[in-house]
């Protein structure tokens, strides 16, 4: 039998899988897949792998992040270069240093 965060971690995964599967035909259910996996992940106590709350997770309205549909996507060099992904829906930016 499986340890319980084990389980978690393995719905967690499910659930982006599926989110950035239905996303194009319908965007609600998504970001409810999105809300789902947070509420298992802060009830057992797991953290959301980063790559999913990195890129896929918009930290202002914790919806799900497309590049082209509900996100703006940017590479700037002046200084240090960096991504900058800006939240169409609630203008967050999210900055990402290069290296």
């Amino acid at each position: 039998m499986k340890s319980r965060k084990k389980l978690a971690l393995e719905r967690i995964e499910k659930l982006f899988e599926l989110a950035l599967k239905c996303f194009e035909e319908n965007p609600e259910r998504a970001d409810r897949y999105v809300e789902i996996a947070r509420r298992i992940s802060m009830k057992t106590k797991i953290r959301i792998p980063r790559i999913y709350k990195r890129y896929l997770i918009c930290k202002g309205c914790k919806r799900l992040i497309v590049p082209g549909y509900t996100c703006r996507i940017r590479i700037r060099s002046k200084g240090a270069t960096r991504v900058v992904i800006t939240c169409l829906r609630c203008g967050t930016i999210k900055r990402i240093p290069v290296k």
